[in-house]
């Protein structure tokens, strides 16, 4: 994460003094946030992390957001039954990153395409609620 956030900023001096700032909050062990101020510009304004960091048109926040999503729901996976959460890992690939359709699972699993099909919607329906 530490190299990802230096290879995006944007200025090379900012960089060096990002890199700093962080190593010297890591060694003592202190939190880091986005709005807090890790240098000044040329017109003397305060530069903050938030304004250094790339986004790719998504912000900071919203990654920030859809990554705690993300270990939520990977959270709640653990309450399926294990062949729905089989199911889900391997209809989505999150396991390896590998999807498989609901044809290639059922052969996998030794039952029927519809019946992969049914417990897909049961552990989306039963995760969709536990979510809300």
């Amino acid at each position: 994460m530490l190299f990802t956030v230096i290879g995006c900023c944007h200025y090379g001096r900012i960089a060096n003094e990002l890199l700093m700032m962080l190593r010297s909050d890591k060694k003592q062990k202190q939190e880091v946030f986005l709005q807090d101020p890790i240098g000044v510009d040329k017109e003397g304004n305060a530069i903050t992390l938030l304004d250094v960091v790339c986004h790719d048109g998504e912000s900071v926040i919203e990654q920030v957001d859809l990554k705690i999503q993300i270990k939520n729901l990977y959270h709640q996976m653990r309450n399926l039954k294990k062949r729905e959460r089989t199911v889900l890992e391997l209809r989505y690939g999150l396991l390896n990153g590998m999807e498989k359709t609901q044809r290639e699972i059922a052969e996998t699993l030794g039952i029927s395409r519809s019946y992969v099909s049914r417990i897909e919607k049961k552990a989306i329906k039963k995760l969709s609620e536990e979510m809300r």
